[in-house]
């Protein structure tokens, strides 16, 4: 992907992070010398989650996968890491994607699940967050067995990119009990 359009995915990743966790970064002393470390205190996943943070910043998206996965695996509940992996997750899923090619394949054919996992995950982090959720109840709406399982365990994932407590994940889970029962 261009690197503009990898820099805006990451801005909006970052805007939820705010808006789901009120992230927004460590206060600093306008008065104390910019090259000190600025002092914290140290949490028991600190070095796994800058390791995680260190690997997305070099590119590095199965590192952040993994890093985030580690710190999962000691504390599954860690939103600070579930968040991250839903993110660095998609972003692996993405970076190869020729947009065009993705989103002309979804239009042609639209019961391939498989097209339709790549659209709405390109929409999703183009941030266009309820044409992701729609395709995907859709897609849901559309097929059976396996590849309604993986349609619907998609948009379960693309929801935790985004956050239970976002109002279009509350609609799209509406829009899903609805296409499932």
């Amino acid at each position: 992907m261009p690197e503009a359009q990898i820099r805006e995915t990451l801005d909006q990743l970052i805007a939820v992070g705010e808006e789901r966790f009120g992230l927004t970064g460590i206060a600093v002393d306008a008065g104390a010398d910019p090259s000190a470390p600025a002092a914290r205190p140290a949490g028991p996943y600190d070095s796994l989650l800058e390791a995680a943070m260190v690997a997305l910043d070099a590119g590095d998206l199965a590192g952040a996968v993994q890093a985030y996965k580690n710190v999962l695996a000691d504390d599954p509940a860690h939103p600070e890491a579930k968040l991250g992996l839903a993110q660095a997750e998609l972003l692996a899923r993405v970076q190869d994607l020729d947009p065009g090619a993705v989103r002309k394949n979804a239009a042609d054919n639209p019961a391939d699940v498989t097209a339709q996992l790549a659209a709405a995950d390109l929409d999703l982090a183009g941030g266009h967050v309820q044409d992701a959720f729609g395709r995907l109840v859709e897609a849901v709406r559309r097929t059976a067995g396996e590849d309604r399982d993986a349609a619907r365990l998609r948009l379960l994932e693309l929801f935790e990119v985004i956050g239970a407590d976002d109002p279009r994940v509350t609609a799209a889970r509406q829009a899903l009990a609805r296409v499932l029962f």
